[in-house]
């Protein structure tokens, strides 16, 4: 979490310097850019002094768009039942609302163990990728 909060002040800094570094752009977009930027900045601040609650707080914003991901996915299958595999859309839908709602229902512990989780999921598909990359490389050879 303390990274993240690091990643979103240094995300911040560079949307603050960007939104006033164009001149031609309208004055209230500048503005609504470099609010964005300080919200960033801000957000960042929060999640290095409190990255705990910080966890729970992305966790609850993660169960929340997987509940309205799920819902927009299965009504937009059931509007699309002509199609072919509309089932197979609205199972996918059924299952994300499922898991954000579990996600929802079990915080605050959910959001202790989530991030890492999920960080430690992408490490893994990262480095199992690169070792699949480097095996076709050296076949190409």
């Amino acid at each position: 979490m303390v990274l993240l909060g690091v990643l979103l002040i240094i995300g911040g800094v560079a949307q603050v310097v960007q939104s006033f570094a164009h001149r031609g752009l309208p004055l209230p977009n500048q503005w609504l850019s470099g609010l964005v930027g300080g919200l960033y900045i801000l957000g960042g601040l929060l999640l290095i002094e409190e990255p705990a609650t910080g966890s729970v707080f992305i966790t609850a914003i993660l169960a929340g768009c997987l509940i309205f991901a799920g819902i927009s996915r299965a009504f937009w299958a059931a509007g699309h039942r002509t199609a072919g595999g509309w089932s197979l859309l609205a199972v996918s839908g059924i299952f994300t609302l499922l898991i954000g709602i579990l996600l929802y229902m079990t915080l605050p512990w959910s959001g202790l163990w989530l991030i890492g989780t999920l960080i430690a999921i992408e490490l893994l598909m990262a480095g199992i990728s690169a070792i699949l990359f480097g095996i076709s490389l050296r076949n190409r050879a």
